[in-house]
């Protein structure tokens, strides 16, 4: 069973920056593929970013050049990195590991944390 902890989230004004993390219990989050997603209100749920086992990362448009995800798979945390911040980026913000086994898919996500950007 895999347990996935958000932090980090807050208010922030526009062009602020702030430091989202995830911590997973858990075996198997070296080998997964670790995700950023929010959800804005009255929106779906969106990708933001995500990192392989391997460190291989994949962006939305509207966060490249502002937004770094990492992990430290030795603290089996990761990591959202949210600078230039805009009020557009206000959501909650969710984690999402994503593993691949001989018997299917798992997927698993954390209770989010909200991010308001406002002046």
């Amino acid at each position: 069973q895999v347990q996935l902890v958000e932090s980090g989230g807050g208010w922030v004004q526009p062009g602020g920056s702030l430091r989202l993390s995830c911590a997973a219990s858990g075996r198997i989050f070296g080998i997964s593929t670790m995700g950023w997603y929010r959800q804005a209100p009255g929106k779906q749920r969106e990708l933001v970013a995500t990192i392989t086992k391997s460190s291989s990362t994949n962006y939305a448009d509207s966060v490249k050049g502002r937004f770094t995800i990492s992990r430290d798979n030795a603290k089996n945390t990761v990591y959202l990195q949210m600078n230039s911040l805009k009020p557009e980026d206000t959501a909650v913000y969710y984690c999402n590991l994503a593993f691949e086994s001989v018997v299917g898919p798992y997927d698993y996500w954390g209770q989010g944390t909200q991010v308001t950007v406002s002046s």
